[in-house]
């Protein structure tokens, strides 16, 4: 098919919504084979995939585009994608409970993230007090009797 699948293409494709209020520019494009179904009845198509430099539970995330090609219909609801193949109709089905425990872990790690980046700013502010301000006041003894 002339792909060449060793080799990240350039990409100016930005990422929004990923990571909760998080974007990114990719760091290329590759074209790899995608095949869903058995042995006995499968569909493979060539999907460009965004590479991104994010930290999340996710590996892969296939858009519109994919699921155009594939010409499928996903149902979010039973976390179930049926396509058409050469046999019949394909149904992958996915676990509620893995979905639910990468996604937990994925909103997780979207929290530590903009903790460690609101940390950032704080120590980034706190370099540019003049030294005076940067002293921390000691506590006043106070005697009750």
């Amino acid at each position: 098919m002339g792909y060449d699948m060793t080799t990240l293409v350039p990409s100016d494709q930005a990422f929004y919504g990923i990571i909760h209020r998080a974007g990114s520019t990719p760091v290329g494009q590759a074209t790899l084979p995608v095949t869903f179904g058995t042995c006995n009845n499968y569909r493979t198509e060539y999907v460009n995939f965004e590479v991104a430099e994010f930290e999340t539970s996710y590996h892969t995330i296939l858009g519109r585009p994919s699921l155009t090609k594939f010409m499928a219909i996903p149902n979010h609801t039973y976390l179930l994608l049926k396509m058409p193949a050469p046999k019949g109709v394909l149904s992958v089905y996915r676990d509620l409970q893995t979905s639910y425990a990468c996604e937990a872990k994925n909103i997780e790690l979207s929290d530590t993230l903009e903790r460690s980046r609101n940390s950032v700013l704080v120590a980034q502010a706190a370099k540019k007090l003049p030294v005076d301000q940067q002293q921390i006041p000691a506590k006043e003894s106070t005697s009750e009797s």
